[in-house]
């Protein structure tokens, strides 16, 4: 039977955790005095800071249920990372709540005096309205949080007992988990983002976020566990190995592909009705300046790892791989900075100095929570049937 194993005290994620709330606290701070200087600007750094750590917890979460629906040894190893991922989203709801609060400065459609002027918000305020928007967040919030609650208790059971009714029940679980999930986080991208240019609209859009958020959480689980690999001699050092980081390699080759196919399928529909009610979106991101940024990220979000991923010595490589992923990431917050902030500033590049200090403000303190959560229990699922012989 697979012993349990627990993050040793001399761990470098115990710096890290210890650095990155350092950081984290330090940057809020900074921004929390630039915040009285410029409200709307603060509210909009941190809501792209926020999106993009979200984006790697219910990465995980997808990928999570995924892996109890198909099995395999790529998660039983990782699954412990995900699950840590899982557990912060009662804090991504605190964290939340300054949006909230600010919901005037980011979002047009709440306010009344311009809904009185405008024909088109007056025929989407029976969705697009406060009370409602309160309603659906309470709910999104709701169902993501029991998701990860019941999967990460019966973990713990199944940890504790070989009973294999507790993995049937993670897997029926994330079966339904699965649609719940993903028809919330459609809508919840619908809320959150779409909404902030609410004369547009993607039925696409939705999709095109989760891709995103898979990218960014596989990316984030494998450079962790690298980390606790660490080339054989980390607390994973006997349970992981090279063949489980090759399946997890080709798996981000798959959601990065994933990605681009539905940006590539957005941009084509609207490229080809060139409705004027349409084309906007994409003329604010690709004039002045911002056409840049958009170039940069077709390169470091889809041609560079795409290119480099089609090595199998590569993906056999855990250091390497784990390089390839932080890139990645990197390439994420450009993804989600070139998503989110046109739509305050349209046609002109700005990037502010809160820009990035949200997100190092919201990150440290999601990935010092994140650390904690993977401290209190052990890193091996000890009962996964999918768990690799070796272990």
């Amino acid at each position: 039977m697979t012993e349990a194993v627990q993050l040793p005290a001399d761990h470098v994620l115990h710096r890290i955790q210890r650095g990155a709330l350092a950081a984290g606290v330090v940057a809020l701070g900074l921004c929390g005095v630039g915040g009285f200087l410029s409200p709307t600007q603060f509210l909009q750094s941190y809501l792209i800071a926020y999106l993009f750590w979200f984006g790697i917890a219910m990465g995980s979460l997808g990928i999570l249920m995924i892996h109890h629906v198909a099995g395999g040894a790529w998660g039983a190893v990782v699954r412990r990372v995900l699950e840590s991922a899982t557990r912060t989203f009662p804090l991504l709801a605190v964290l939340f709540v300054p949006l909230l609060l600010g919901m005037h400065e980011l979002y047009v459609w709440s306010r009344p005096e311009v809904v009185a002027h405008d024909v088109a918000l007056q025929h989407k305020s029976l969705y697009l309205n406060v009370p409602f928007f309160l309603v659906r967040t309470a709910l999104y919030f709701g169902v993501w949080i029991t998701v990860a609650t019941f999967l990460n208790r019966w973990s713990m059971e199944q940890d504790r007992s070989a009973d294999p009714r507790v993995t049937f029940r993670m897997e029926l679980l994330s079966r339904g988990g699965l649609v719940a999930v993903g028809l919330t986080m459609t809508f919840a991208s619908f809320d959150w983002i779409m909404s902030l240019e609410p004369d547009w609209f993607s039925t696409i859009y939705g999709v095109l976020t989760i891709g995103g958020q898979l990218v960014s959480g596989m990316a984030f689980t494998i450079a962790i566990a690298a980390l606790l690999m660490n080339d054989g001699r980390g607390p994973l050092g006997k349970v992981m190995a090279r063949e489980q980081f090759h399946d997890l390699g080709k798996l981000l080759l798959a959601f990065i592909m994933l990605w681009t196919y539905f940006m590539l399928s957005q941009f084509l529909i609207i490229w080809a009705g060139n409705l004027p009610e349409e084309i906007p979106w994409y003329l604010n991101r690709t004039q002045g300046g911002w056409l840049i940024v958009a170039v940069l990220l077709i390169l470091t979000y889809f041609v560079m790892p795409f290119l480099i991923l089609l090595s199998r010595d590569l993906k056999r490589r855990p250091r390497s791989l784990a390089t390839l992923a932080v890139g990645v990431i990197v390439a994420g917050i450009i993804e989600t900075f070139w998503m989110v902030a046109p739509a305050f500033h349209p046609g002109h590049l700005t990037i502010n100095w809160m820009d990035l200090a949200m997100l190092v403000g919201v990150g440290g303190i999601w990935l010092s929570f994140f650390v904690w959560q993977l401290k209190g229990r052990s890193l091996v699922a000890i009962h996964d049937p999918s768990l690799p012989e070796h272990a």
